[in-house]
């Protein structure tokens, strides 16, 4: 298995992220060319996909970090992590999120946070198993219409 920083947009990458993310949410479309390149040229996030490790080697997992200053310190929050269906118990989500973690590691970060859908048994499971714990605290979300 395979996990690799996405320095350059791509047809591949593009044609995975357009499998995956319905995998994830269906709240959000897959990005677009140009939202793609600012992801990837900004400082502010880091992509990682996951190779399948077999022979052919094509994109089955991808993840994302996003890492941003406060007056209090560095901040990194894992988002987006998602595996192809058919690909799943592989250990590919964890080596996605232990690659990320790295990242944060790297960038300064003294620890990461994460969200996940309580109906996301296997990868909330997961993370508990990495060491991860159950934050008690009010999440806020306020959508611009």
């Amino acid at each position: 298995m395979m996990v690799e920083r996405v320095v350059s947009a791509t047809a591949e990458l593009s044609e995975a992220l357009r499998r995956l993310i319905p995998q994830l949410t269906d709240n959000h479309p897959p990005p677009g060319p140009a939202f793609l390149e600012a992801l990837l040229n900004g400082d502010s996030s880091v992509l990682l996909i996951a190779r399948h490790p077999d022979e052919s080697g094509g994109i089955v997992g991808v993840g994302c970090l996003g890492i941003y200053r406060v007056p209090t310190g560095v901040r990194a929050v894992i988002e987006d992590v998602v595996v192809d269906e058919g690909s799943r118990g592989l250990g590919l989500g964890e080596a996605l999120i232990k690659g990320l973690m790295d990242e944060a590691r790297q960038l300064g970060a003294h620890g990461v946070s994460l969200t996940s859908n309580p109906r996301r048994i296997a990868a909330n499971r997961l993370y508990l198993r990495m060491g991860f714990s159950l934050r008690q605290t009010n999440s806020y979300y306020f959508e611009f219409t």
